[in-house]
């Protein structure tokens, strides 16, 4: 069972606490074991990734074969049937849509000094996107990672996937094709995260590396950060979902254990202000796990991850989403609206009761690569802002100068820096 706690009970604010600093995926540290993979990569380029692809994905390789032509990937696309393709384009054109929209202008402006100055975007020159394919094929994946990249007008696009026995599943090269990824390599792991940050003679690297994957892919990006941007080290998956009792319980249980099957690390929290409607939920989720293929994942995630919180009203709800920070937030509600307007910190808020979360993974729009962990209350979803960067400029003439120069020469003398001061004084003279 999921624990359950009440805001009303005593010791609740221990329970709520312990919840929070709960950990959650592999404990098992796996820092020296990806730091191995990263230096062999570095020092042997395409011959330690070949080892690597047939130690760990038991896949033999030549170097010249990590590249996927072309013409494979197409065959492999074509293989996918009709409706897959139709539901595969419907998602890229709502996320383009949506991505598109996120465009930043560059602006000029001339201050009252006459100094002129600005900024102006530029998309990365290369971008490196992961997608996991160990137990699954995730071709939503790689539209939500590619659509903005692409957007933002990144120049090179590659994609690094494992392919069981060696062939790239056939979703993964429709989705892959129709995002406009130019670059396919049949390589998983964290050699695939050290071979777009350092390059090999097969992989030319990158400037930046996004997608999820395990903890090995998770610790290799943050190995590598520094040498190239990423988009996070992301965590187990989590959802909370504010419910009244005017929801069907078998819903809201569907919900919950849609966010649990991803792994066993996954938590699901159900946030009610009706104890028995909360019993009733409870029922409703060991009824589907019944029924679920997937029933092992998601039960092992709801007993071990899994809360039950009743709250005495929904603005102490809104408050504990605060302290959760969760990746999604699901508001069950007739009026989501005043409740969202006290969340502040969430990746993705779903409002209504007709708008389950796994839309999102899939067709609403918005990206669903989004902070875990509780790194909401500082960090964001993944946009195409993520591929972009900005640059600032100034432009002073000699009477723009004479304005504000001797300020900057004041600063400067009292920084010590005598260079920083003379530099301006001089033009000042």
């Amino acid at each position: 069972m999921a624990e359950r706690l009440a805001t009303g009970a005593a010791g609740f604010e221990k329970g709520f606490a312990a919840l929070l600093e709960a950990a959650r995926g592999d404990a098992a540290s796996v820092e020296t074991a990806v730091a191995q993979i990263i230096a062999a990569v570095r020092r042997e380029g395409d011959r330690a990734l070949c080892e690597a692809t047939l130690r760990f994905d038991k896949v033999s390789l030549a170097p010249d074969e990590l590249l996927i032509p072309p013409a494979e990937i197409e065959a492999a696309a074509e293989a996918v049937p009709e409706a897959e393709n139709a539901a595969l384009r419907l998602a890229a054109e709502r996320i383009e849509a949506f991505h598109r929209r996120q465009v930043p202008d560059d602006f000029a402006f001339t201050d009252a000094a006459g100094v002129r100055m600005g900024l102006r975007w530029r998309a990365l020159d290369a971008v490196g996107v992961y997608v996991p394919g160990g137990k699954a094929a995730y071709p939503s994946t790689v539209l939500m990672n590619v659509i903005p990249a692409r957007v933002a007008g990144v120049d090179r696009i590659i994609m690094c996937a494992p392919c069981p026995g060696g062939a790239i599943p056939p979703l993964v090269a429709a989705a892959a094709r129709l995002a406009g990824v130019m670059e396919v390599y049949r390589l998983g792991g964290a050699q695939a995260i050290a071979a777009m940050a350092y390059g090999t003679a097969m992989i030319a690297p990158v400037d930046r590396i996004v997608g999820p994957g395990n903890a090995y892919v998770a610790e290799a990006k943050r190995q590598v950060f520094g040498r190239v941007g990423i988009d996070s080290v992301a965590g187990p998956s989590e959802v909370v979902i504010l419910a009244d009792a005017e929801n069907d319980p078998r819903l809201v249980a569907m919900d919950l254990l849609a966010q649990a099957e991803h792994d066993e690390a996954a938590q699901a929290i159900l946030i009610t202000n009706d104890a028995a409607f909360a019993d009733q939920v409870e029922a409703a989720v060991e009824q589907a796990l019944t029924t679920l293929p997937r029933a092992n994942i998601a039960g092992a995630s709801w007993q071990t991850h899994g809360a039950v919180i009743v709250t005495r009203t929904w603005d102490e709800a809104a408050g504990l989403v605060n302290r959760l920070a969760p990746e999604h937030v699901q508001l069950m509600l007739a009026e989501p609206g005043p409740v969202f307007d006290r969340i502040r910190h969430a990746g993705a808020v779903f409002l209504g009761r007709w708008t389950p979360e796994a839309l999102g993974d899939y067709v609403a729009g918005p990206n669903h690569v989004l902070p875990t962990s509780r790194t909401a209350r500082f960090s964001s979803g993944l946009s195409v802002l993520d591929f972009l960067k900005r640059t600032s400029f100034v432009a002073a003439d000699s009477a723009s100068l004479r304005r504000i120069g001797p300020a900057a020469v004041t600063l400067a003398e009292a920084e010590g820096l005598s260079a920083h001061a003379r530099s301006v004084a001089l033009r000042l003279a």
